[in-house]
């Protein structure tokens, strides 16, 4: 099975780049023109997964949505979503529509929806609700009749009849004929971990490019990088608690993986941050 890692970041992707198909998804039409915003609040590990600035047609004012993708129903997310709205709020000063995707069953958990909870004394109260897509009650042939390529990497989750290998050959195939080239590694590459979230079987997604259309993915070559930058970080920071920033973000600036690699040695066996320091301008300027 893939890291969850994998599917933080592949939905992350699909947010930031097909956003518009995400809430295509949950019934939500005739949007003009939309983006994705950039975190503007602090605390980062509390943001929401994604948030939309959506124009529809025929109005000026743009509408607000956040999105979050859970990999199972979980109780957290109840409050989670609120959290998001209220920094939303907090930020902008207009309550934002919320949607939640939950890509797979988890046990008999089903998140409705809805959510309260009183002060202790009882005497200040809050509800709210808001909209959750469960991906497996979703039929991929509606889906498919929408002409969206930023829909294909969610058909894998979703209710189809016949076998999985016939449902991945179509993915396959839209994806080669209507994506943008730019995005194609990395459609394919997100479709890919989608499907090892219901399917734990490698040679089905050769049908979908397999480990070389992973390497070819920029998205993924950036999280593999990430796992490696932070193996190193985590040796040094067992040694030396306190690493300077400067470090931190010679290590972050690293992306080759037989260099991470090395590095990481080097993090456990050096014997100063300085031989450390050291052993990074080498890498970067060899002799």
């Amino acid at each position: 099975m893939a890291d969850r890692d994998d599917y933080d970041r592949s939905s992350k992707w699909l947010i930031q780049h097909r956003g518009d198909a995400i809430l295509r998804m949950a019934g939500v039409h005739g949007i003009r023109a939309w983006r994705a915003l950039q975190a503007e609040v602090v605390q980062p590990r509390q943001l929401p997964d994604g948030l939309l600035e959506v124009f529809f047609e025929g109005e000026e004012t743009p509408d607000y949505y956040i999105l979050e993708i859970a990999t199972y129903p979980e109780e957290r997310v109840r409050e989670q979503v609120l959290r998001d709205a209220m920094l939303v709020y907090l930020a902008r000063r207009v309550l934002p529509e919320v949607l939640t995707v939950v890509l797979h069953p988890k046990g008999s958990l089903r998140l409705d929806g809805s959510g309260q909870f009183a002060s202790r004394r009882g005497r200040a109260r809050l509800e709210w609700g808001w909209h959750v897509v469960e991906l497996w009650t979703l039929s991929a042939e509606q889906l498919l009749a929408a002409h969206d390529v930023g829909l294909v990497p969610w058909l894998p989750l979703t209710q189809f009849e016949g076998l999985p290998e016939a449902m991945l050959r179509r993915c396959r195939e839209l994806i080669d004929q209507q994506a943008p080239i730019e995005e194609k590694a990395n459609l394919l590459a997100v479709t890919q971990v989608m499907t090892r979230l219901r399917y734990n079987d490698s040679q089905l997604l050769t049908l979908l490019g397999g480990s070389l259309m992973l390497t070819e993915s920029p998205l993924i070559q950036e999280l593999w990088a990430e796992r490696g930058q932070n193996h190193v970080l985590a040796a040094l920071k067992a040694r030396y608690p306190s690493v300077p920033q400067d470090l931190v973000a010679s290590v972050r600036s690293i992306e080759d993986g037989e260099q991470l690699l090395k590095l990481s040695e080097v993090a456990a066996t050096c014997p100063d941050l300085d031989a450390f320091r050291l052993a990074i301008k080498d890498m970067a300027h060899p002799s």
